[in-house]
């Protein structure tokens, strides 16, 4: 399916946003080429009218004037530099970004009003942008997040029909590493039955860690309606045996709740704190770090 491409200018490009750890939210582009069945935006393509089901990615807005509207909202005297994240709703290094160059020109904005961002993607694409991520990490806090919850081939052809190998990912964040920008792995969404196996997660932070990455994090999939509907399609299509499980697991929430989830985060905590991460530390260049020995990376996955 070849997506259609609407070029549209936007009236602002940041959005306040409440109860995270960052404040505003930025997306050159609205839609997204990945397709993940799992993606939790189309929920929000549901609440706004859109259809979120296998159409969703068909059609992707380009806002083709959100440089210039995000340089006139730095510029007013009553910005503070609060921290944003680039690629909260849609993937900021999609393909389109190769040709309307967006992504690359915001984050060029956001190094000359010296604020601070993040941002999250599933494409290698982010690594043509390393000279304006370097020049801005001198000049404000920076931090990318490379997605990448599984190794496993099938689970990721089938979830993410649309993104690149993971691998590719992997080699993309070193790039970003060897250039002195902070840059780690988000484990996200882990699908219960799925990818939660901890020799599954154990290949991810193992990768991770090989790659330089300064940090890992993770989340496990949320269903809220519009993302329920189509993730539980596509399942009972690729897992009909893990349809039962879903539905008793996700049985009236969107979220699986803290008991559920108190042994996958352990583990993963006790993985990210045997490696002693230190993400506020200066990353240094691969080729200056020691390489992590084999019985360094034999980690218990306990929780």
């Amino acid at each position: 399916m070849r997506p259609e491409y609407a070029e549209e200018p936007c009236r602002s490009a940041l959005t306040r946003v409440k109860g995270m750890p960052f404040h505003w939210s930025l997306n050159p582009y609205t839609g997204c080429v990945h397709r993940c069945t799992f993606c939790y935006v189309r929920g929000f393509e549901l609440r706004a009218g859109r259809p979120p089901d296998g159409r969703y990615g068909a059609r992707i807005r380009v806002k083709t004037n959100v440089v210039e509207v995000l340089r006139r909202d730095l510029a007013r005297r009553s910005w503070r530099r609060e921290e944003v994240a680039v690629g909260t709703a849609t993937d900021p290094y999609q393909p389109a970004e190769g040709r309307y160059r967006l992504t690359r020109g915001c984050i060029e904005a956001l190094a000359e009003a010296a604020t601070p961002f993040s941002v999250i993607t599933r494409g290698p694409l982010i690594v043509r942008d390393v000279d304006v991520l370097a020049a801005a990490s001198r000049v404000a806090r920076v931090s990318v997040n490379i997605s990448i919850p599984t190794l496993d081939e099938r689970v990721w052809r089938t979830t993410e029909p649309g993104t690149a190998h993971p691998r590719q990912r992997l080699r993309a964040l070193s790039r970003l590493v060897a250039a002195g920008i902070r840059a780690g792995v988000g484990m996200a969404p882990i699908l219960p039955g799925l990818s939660d196996d901890p020799a599954a997660l154990r290949d991810v932070a193992v990768a991770a860690r090989e790659a330089g990455a300064t940090h890992l994090w993770w989340n496990i999939l949320n269903l809220r309606p519009g993302t329920r509907e189509h993730f539980l399609e596509r399942l009972a299509r690729d897992w009909p045996e893990e349809v039962k499980r879903y539905r008793r697991l996700y049985s009236g929430r969107a979220y699986l709740s803290r008991h559920q989830t108190a042994g996958l985060n352990a583990t993963l905590a006790e993985m990210r704190s045997e490696w002693v991460w230190a993400p506020s530390r200066p990353v240094p260049p691969l080729a200056d770090r020691p390489r992590p020995q084999a019985e360094q990376l034999e980690l218990r996955l306990a929780g």
